[in-house]
This record gives structure tokens, sequence and C-alpha cells, in this order.
């Protein structure tokens, strides 16, 4: 569609070299979405069922799990859909919309690491003030901030690209990414405005992650003074900075690649990169969790011992 500035519908070519084993990969790839739906589900459910889980950790970890199906379910149902599809588009309306759900779940994941990380630095460097800081009140705050502010970020991302002209409606990847669409805007469209907010969200959640180094800094200095602060840190932190690093490796390589990747690389690899975040963190961090945190954990093998009679 060259030179035509009003665009409609979007195609999602990332996904042509897919469709030789489509059958497979679609097989494949409901059954890892079940298992994303089953273990975050069945974490939230715990936590929401369970008085003794209503704790700002718990509750922290479930906004975390609900985030978790938030993302993927902006992925997976539409990818299923184009594989067994002969073709593979996506409206205009709805390719904005799953940008913005891209973007906005994975900015979420750090808002909420940012404030978990809070929480550890308050329950094990300051626990005289721990539950006046962490009250209902303040963590309800706290929960607010995490979602509100990247979808507040994002309506603003999405606006300035809904009022870009387009010459272009060809994505070479199989979800729709806000900066992969500015890429398609005519050259006489202004994308300036889009450059300065997309730096200027970077700078933010930048800082998100210099937050949380320092509280690890306060923690790490505080738990080796204490053999019990020491326990209290590998149980509630470990869990946590696995769920952090991985979510840093697979981000930061995902967009390190969008802006500076060669295109020469196999599709395949290319389709595999981009969806890290949307792969790795969703499962993996029921699982961590569920299997790190104690009173979780107990819970859990006491359902599966009650199920077993």
């Amino acid at each position: 569609m060259d030179n035509v500035s009003i665009v409609r519908i979007f195609t999602l070519s990332g996904i042509n070299e897919a469709m030789n084993y489509r059958l497979t990969i679609f097989a494949l790839t409901l059954l890892y979405y079940c298992m994303i739906l089953f273990f975050n589900i069945s974490l939230v459910t715990i936590i929401i069922v369970d008085e003794n889980l209503h704790e700002p950790m718990y509750i922290l970890l479930c906004s975390f799990c609900i985030n978790g199906l938030y993302g993927t379910t902006g992925f997976y149902p539409k990818y299923l859909l184009d594989l067994l599809s002969s073709s593979q588009e996506i409206s205009y309306e709805g390719c904005l919309s799953q940008a913005f759900v891209m973007y906005s779940f994975a900015c979420c994941d750090l808002s909420i690491l940012a404030v978990m990380a809070y929480d550890r630095y308050l329950a094990i460097c300051r626990p005289l003030h721990y539950h006046s800081f962490m009250s209902k009140r303040k963590l309800s705050a706290l929960v607010c901030f995490s979602w509100l502010t990247p979808f507040c970020i994002f309506s603003i991302n999405v606006v300035l690209t809904s009022r870009l002209k387009l010459c272009s409606s060809n994505i070479q990847k199989i979800f729709c990414v806000n900066w992969i669409i500015v890429k398609l805007a005519c050259p006489e469209a202004d994308t300036f405005l889009n450059s300065v907010f997309a730096y200027a969200t970077i700078f933010i959640y930048v800082f998100h992650g210099f937050f949380i180094i320092w509280t690890y800094m306060h923690l790490i200095r505080t738990c080796v003074r204490s053999t019990e602060d020491r326990i209290k840190f590998m149980q509630t932190c470990v869990p946590h900075l696995i769920s952090l690093v991985t979510f840093l490796v697979v981000i930061v390589f995902d967009l390190m690649y969008m802006r500076f990747g060669s295109t020469d690389l196999p599709q395949s690899l290319q389709n595999f990169i981009s969806i890290e975040f949307l792969l790795i963190p969703p499962l993996m961090n029921p699982l961590i969790y569920g299997f790190k945190l104690t009173k979780i954990r107990n819970k859990i093998l006491y359902l599966v011992h009650v199920g077993r009679k």
C-alpha cells in the first residue's frame, strides 16, 4: 500500500514462515497458553481465597499474576487465530489496541517489581515501621500506581501514533508494536513527539530500575548482618530477583534488537526474540513463587493432599 496515507488493515507478515508447521505450532502454543492460564489463575485464586495470604507481599504477587494474564491474553488468542487463518490481518484499531496491551503489560510488570522491591525493603530494613508504611490504604495506592502509570503513559503513546499518516500496512512481526507502527509513517509525517515521548518513557522506567537497585543495595547490606534476615532474604527476595533479572534480560534484548538488530536473521528466530517476554516470565513467575514462598507452597500441598482423598 505505497503512497497511501489511510491504513485500515495491517498484515502481520512475521508469521509467514511458520505456516508450513502451523498445526504443530498451534497445538504447542495452545498447550503453553493453557499452562500459563492454569498456573496464574491457580495462584491468584489461592491468594484471594486464603485470608492468611491477604498480606502486602501476596497481594502484590496476585497483581503480578493478573498482569501476566492481561499481557498474554493480548497476544496468544490472536496468534492462535492467525495460525488457523489463510491471511494474517488485524484492523487498525485492533493493532493499536494490541500495541497498547503489549507495552502497558511490560511496563506494568516493571512497576509491580519496583513496588515489590520496596515492600521487601520495608519488611527487612524497616520492620518496626512496616505496617505503618504498608497499610491497606498505601498498598492500594501503590497497586493503583503500578497499573495506572503505564496505562496513562501508553494511552498518550497510542494517541500520538494514531495521528500519523501511514504509507505502509506491512508489519514484519507476529503482533503489533507501537514503534513499528511509527516506522510505517509517511516520510512527511511528524514523528518528533513520538520519539520524545518514547525516550521520556524509557527514562521513567530506567528510573524504576535504579530504584530497585537502590533497594537491593540496602537489603543486601542489612541481610549480611543477621542470620534471620539472610533466611528471610532467601525465602522472599530470591524469587523476586529471579523474576526481575529474567524480565530485564528478555525486555532489554527485545528492545535492543527491535531498534538496532539485523533483519538478516531467520524469521523464526526474530519471532522468538520478539515474544520472549510473553513466553518466559508469565509461566516462570507463578512457578517460582508457588514453590519458593512457604505459605503458598504449603497451601498448594494441602490442596493436593485434600484432592487425593
